[in-house]
């Protein structure tokens, strides 16, 4: 096992936290439910995973756990999530994959509800343009290796997957990606919900057209600097400035 307090190991635990409370600034909080890991560094088979009992905005240096692509802590000695075979199982199927993201954004729960696919209605949604899987098993929790399986091969080659009548699932090849695609995937989700809502959406514009968006908005630079910007507003607000 790599040495957990490494600088490069440490800068992603105080990236997490930081993560979290971003998150939870955005409104991605619910409870203490949702959790965000990173893949450990040099150690394929190994990802650090916020616990269990606490909210994102509570992650800390003494609380992240280390895990292993069986879901056992290795590291650690508060609660493990019991969903913890999300990211175990995604990282398994894919090795792009750093950061995995698990939250129950209001909008995109009633938009996995509907039945209904992610249109492009919007800028953030040209991020997810035919790049969102739909995981429809089951409404209840992802407790086993074999529900976690599901959710990966929903996911597929995409960014994300809705988890029907319960959530997302959010990845990316850092915290920063995984972070600001999360905020943007909930927005996409809300300005089809009003349009829908509206009734008689116009069309969508043409393929090329949000094919060059897509990349344009889903370069690393451009999460690195909104994500920046959300952490440096978190800071602001905690120093009271």
């Amino acid at each position: 096992m790599p040495d957990s307090d490494s600088k490069q190991n440490l800068d992603i635990k105080q990236n997490m936290i930081l993560a979290g409370k971003v998150l939870v600034a955005e409104g991605q909080d619910d409870f203490t439910r949702g959790h965000i890991s990173f893949r450990v560094p040099g150690a394929s088979g190994l990802f650090y995973m916020k616990p269990h009992s606490v909210g994102l905005d509570e992650i800390t240096l003494d609380n992240i756990l280390t895990i292993d692509m069986d879901g056992k802590v290795v590291a650690g000695t508060a609660k493990r999530h019991s969903e913890v075979f999300i990211h175990s199982e995604i990282y398994k199927a894919r090795a792009d994959v750093h950061c995995v993201l698990h939250t129950h954004p209001t909008y995109a729960v009633a938009l996995s509800s509907s039945g209904r696919p992610l249109r492009c209605y919007s800028q953030p949604s040209a991020l997810f343009y035919e790049d969102v899987g739909v995981y429809t098993d089951t409404i209840n929790l992802i407790r086993s290796a074999e529900m976690g399986a599901g959710v990966a091969r929903a996911l597929g080659p995409h960014r994300a997957v809705l988890l029907k009548n319960h959530g997302v699932v959010v990845t990316g090849a850092s915290i920063a990606e995984t972070v600001i695609g999360a905020i943007m995937l909930e927005n996409a989700a809300q300005v089809q919900m009003i349009v829908e809502a509206a009734g008689d959406p116009a069309p969508e514009f043409p393929r090329a057209d949000i094919e060059k968006l897509k990349h344009d908005i889903s370069r690393p630079e451009q999460f690195a600097i909104n994500y920046d910007y959300l952490v440096r507003r978190v800071k602001r607000r905690e120093a009271g400035t």
